[in-house]
This record gives structure tokens, C-alpha cells and sequence, in this order.
């Protein structure tokens, strides 16, 4: 496989097309081998338009999924983001160029460690990686200019959106399969906050996030 061909084509052929046009994020695509973040036994299909799977429930979105949320978030170098759902670190990896510091939080330990190797391999040294349930949120270190769930939610408990800034931003994947919404949330006071749907897509559940009642009564 040649390599950055295959890198080339994603970002030209996925994740362009889905309006991803900052070429901030397009340079940091090219610059951030995505491959030193994938499974060994996935790394042929590092830059497919699918989602990898990790075992445990758990899976990499797709590249142009990452992509638009990264944009979409309209980090500054001045901001520090709260990333729900490490995973391997990629997503931690693109966000910690765009930001001054990155705090990843990883419920299940394997990943944890991966991430942190994975993020020390590529020279990322303002993103950490910490072990914990990301239904909490991490409010010891709250609050946050931007916080990124990298997995879908029922909804986003509130709680989460406690933890914002007055002006930071929350972006999450909203809803039940197969309908689902990027749903950008800005917080305008300590009491109010206001919602923008971006794009429909379908992601798998974030490990913990409660789920709504099926039954009605």
C-alpha cells in the first residue's frame, strides 16, 4: 500500500466532501499518521471510511466523522478540552494540536495505556491520558473551553455541560440508531445553554451513558 496516496485519498476523496474545508485541519490530517493509531491487524484500513474495531463494544469513528468534529469544535490555541472516550488517541492527537492542553479520559485500561504510548510516540506532549469513567466528566479540572465525546449518548447529561466555560462548546453524537445528530452545545450563562444540530450520522454508544426508559407508561 502505498501510504500517503491512501492518505491523500481520504482527506481528498471522505472528509473534504463532508465539509471539511479548514485548512488548519486538513494540514493536521496529513501531518498526524493516523496508521500509528490503529490496531496492527487494522492498519490496512486506517484510512477506509469505516470505523475500526477495538474489541469490548468499542470502535475508532471514521476518518471524516473525526475530521468534522475536530473543525467543528473551532478550537483555539489558547483553549484546554475535556475528550470523553480516548480510545487509541488519535482524536486526542489532532485535538492537541489545535488546543494548548488536552485532557483524555479512557474508562477501560488497555486503551488507556495504548493511548498514552501511542500519544508519547508521536511527540504530543500537552495531551494526558486518564483512566476514569467519562459520565462524570473530570470536574477537578473544570471548567473547560471545549469538551468532545468521541462515541454517541442517549442524550448528554447535564452534569457535562456544567463543566463548560461560559461560551466553551460540547459536541456529541445525539440519539437513538439510526437516527442520530452532531449536536453542538454553547454555553451562554451559568443557566443557559443552546444547541445547533451540524450533521446526522450514526455512531456506537459511549460505554456507561445512561439510556432512556423503553417502556412508557
Amino acid at each position: 500500500m502505498n501510504v500517503e496516496q491512501a492518505r491523500f485519498n481520504m482527506i481528498e476523496q471522505q472528509i473534504r466532501p463532508w465539509d471539511v474545508l479548514d485548512t488548519s485541519v486538513l494540514g493536521l490530517l496529513s501531518a498526524v499518521r493516523r496508521e500509528d493509531f490503529i490496531p496492527a491487524d487494522h492498519r490496512a484500513q486506517a484510512f477506509m471510511d469505516l470505523e475500526i474495531p477495538l474489541g469490548q463494544g468499542r470502535s475508532l469513528l471514521a476518518p471524516r466523522v473525526e475530521a468534522r468534529m475536530v473543525q467543528d469544535l473551532n478550537l483555539s490555541k489558547r483553549d484546554t478540552v475535556l475528550l470523553i472516550g480516548a480510545t487509541t488517541g488519535y482524536v486526542a492527537a489532532l485535538l492537541a494540536h489545535k488546543a494548548q492542553r488536552v485532557i483524555a479520559l479512557e474508562a477501560d485500561a488497555t486503551l488507556a495505556s495504548v493511548a498514552r504510548t501511542n500519544l508519547r510516540n508521536a511527540a504530543v506532549s500537552n495531551a494526558e491520558v486518564v483512566q476514569a469513567d467519562g459520565t462524570a466528566g473530570f470536574p477537578g479540572q473544570a471548567p473547560y473551553d471545549a469538551i468532545l465525546l468521541t462515541g454517541s449518548v442517549a442524550q448528554v447529561p447535564q452534569n457535562l455541560l456544567d463543566q463548560l466555560k461560559t461560551g466553551g462548546r460540547l459536541l456529541a453524537i445525539v440519539g437513538q440508531d439510526p437516527i442520530m445528530q452532531a449536536t453542538l452545545y454553547t454555553r451562554v450563562n451559568d443557566a443557559q445553554f443552546n444547541s445547533q444540530v451540524l450533521f446526522d450520522t450514526v455512531a456506537p454508544r459511549l460505554v456507561g451513558f445512561a439510556e432512556p426508559s423503553r417502556f412508557q407508561f
